[in-house]
């Protein structure tokens, strides 16, 4: 079995007595690493598997009373709800059978989707709970093909960089290959000839079972024509007039609808930095997917590093966004920004952490120089002292310092 980051600690956490609710996209390993963590003899439930979805929501008290058949005596019994925003009236069920007894059972409920939770109202049950996310491998899981230089300095540093390691890391990928596939672990684990394959089906096959089964979009043919678009956007700032035109589809819709992906936890939405004086500074977000190779299915082209070679730079650079945003999900604080002014001065991202500010340029250079980096130095000098260093990702094949203020830094030391 392969070391996923979160593992352990939601292992450690998964023994208080709470509610426990992991949220992630659909194959992004939450069945398998909770099949890992909690007892073999827990009581499961799959609504996923329609026979078992339909049962419970024509019949909505038999949860409760197939946990309260369980064994008076024994206490904290795991119960594992798979895909459980598909039966939302479970939710208040957990509620009334964790009121009444706070230590007999320990519930976990996994989802794939917040959609349908917010707008039916459904129970998150306040105060009761503690929740966890699951996003694709990061590049603490899934490291660089024999490159990693140890103690390289780092703009957002994983706890695996303090001494830890992961024992069971995911295959070895180089940039490109990563590139083109991303980082879902069915994917990195799969035979190179099916990856392409399966992408396919998860961009359509996925993503329309799962639209469809909770009614959330009434024209298909209209939110397929908006997700390819999306997708081929992907990484750059949100047009909403554009796509409503080239779609047909209303403004207020195209929103709904990126909403939708956020909800379904597919899509990353990147605020711009707004602390600023400067009014010539854009407002407006990027929207990046959550995977690399999911994107590029759903836009309708083919994954593969030949596809990554025809204009790498705007995928290296979604790349390393994906990569930051997650690590901050995962360290529960700080935020992702991006800037960009009306004249085109752009800092592609910027971190907000622990107090500081630390702008990002991405290029897919091996040979970076300072003026790879003038607007990160534009930044810092305007952001003081909150901002006191940038970065500079590339290809580089070891750090360089290329200012006071600058490093860049390896794409596989990130």
């Amino acid at each position: 079995m392969y070391d996923r980051w979160v593992a352990s600690e939601l292992g450690s956490k998964l023994t208080r007595p709470y509610v426990h609710l992991l949220f992630g996209a659909r194959q992004t390993g939450k069945s398998t690493m909770l099949e890992q963590l909690i007892p073999v003899d827990s009581l499961r439930f799959n609504m996923a598997d329609p026979q078992e979805r339909t049962r419970h929501l024509a019949n909505p008290g038999e949860f409760a009373q197939v946990c309260r058949s369980l064994p008076r005596d024994r206490k904290g019994q795991f119960v594992f709800v798979d895909e459980a925003q598909s039966v939302p009236s479970i939710f208040d069920e957990v509620q009334a059978l964790y009121d009444a007894d706070k230590t007999r059972w320990r519930f976990v409920l996994c989802g794939s989707s917040a959609r349908k939770l917010r707008l039916t109202g459904a129970n998150l049950l306040p105060g009761r709970c503690l929740m966890h996310h699951l996003y694709p491998l990061t590049l603490a899981e899934h490291p660089a093909q024999a490159r990693t230089i140890l103690h390289a300095p780092s703009p957002l540093p994983f706890p695996w960089r303090a001494g830890k390691s992961a024992k069971h890391p995911f295959p070895q990928w180089d940039l490109l290959t990563r590139l083109a596939y991303g980082g879902l672990p069915g994917i990195v684990t799969a035979d190179p000839q099916d990856r392409q394959g399966l992408l396919k089906a998860y961009a359509f096959v996925y993503l329309e079972e799962e639209i469809r089964r909770e009614a959330l979009v009434k024209d298909w043919g209209a939110f397929v024509r908006f997700l390819q678009l999306a997708a081929a956007e992907s990484g750059k700032m949100i047009n909403y007039a554009n796509i409503s035109h080239e779609t047909g589809i209303s403004q207020p819709t195209v929103k709904n609808y990126y909403q939708l992906l956020e909800d379904m936890f597919v899509g990353i939405r990147v605020p711009a930095f707004a602390i600023s004086p400067r009014k010539n500074l854009l407002a407006t977000p990027k929207f990046m997917f959550f995977d690399l190779g999911v994107r590029h299915a759903a836009a309708g082209l083919n994954p593969s590093p030949d596809l990554v070679k025809a204009h790498p730079g705007p995928v290296f650079e979604q790349w390393v966004g994906i990569e930051l945003w997650q690590r901050l999900q995962y360290l529960g604080a700080g935020k992702l920004y991006h800037q960009r002014s009306r004249d085109g001065a752009e800092v592609d991202f910027i971190i907000e952490h622990s107090g500081g500010l630390t702008p990002i340029e991405v290029k897919w250079t091996e040979n970076p120089t300072v003026n790879d980096a003038r607007h990160l130095l534009a930044f810092i000098q305007e952001k003081k002292p909150k901002a006191k260093h940038g970065y500079v990702i590339c290809r580089c094949p070891r750090p360089l310092q290329l200012h006071d203020h600058i490093t860049a830094l390896p794409w596989f030391c990130l």
